[in-house]
């Protein structure tokens, strides 16, 4: 994977990492939920970088 390409899926991992927690921030989800989106990104990060 080249710098670019791991700057990329670190970003994404970033943005939707972000996004659960402003949901969170604004009522639309509960800890337990937001805890299972990030868990979900870190396995998407942690299959890209396989």
């Amino acid at each position: 994977m080249s710098d670019e390409e791991l700057e990329a899926v670190v970003r994404q991992f970033v943005s939707d990492a972000n996004a659960a927690y402003a949901e969170y921030e604004k009522g639309y989800a509960n800890p337990d939920v937001v805890l299972d989106r990030i868990r979900g990104h870190l396995d998407e990060l942690e299959r890209e970088l396989d």
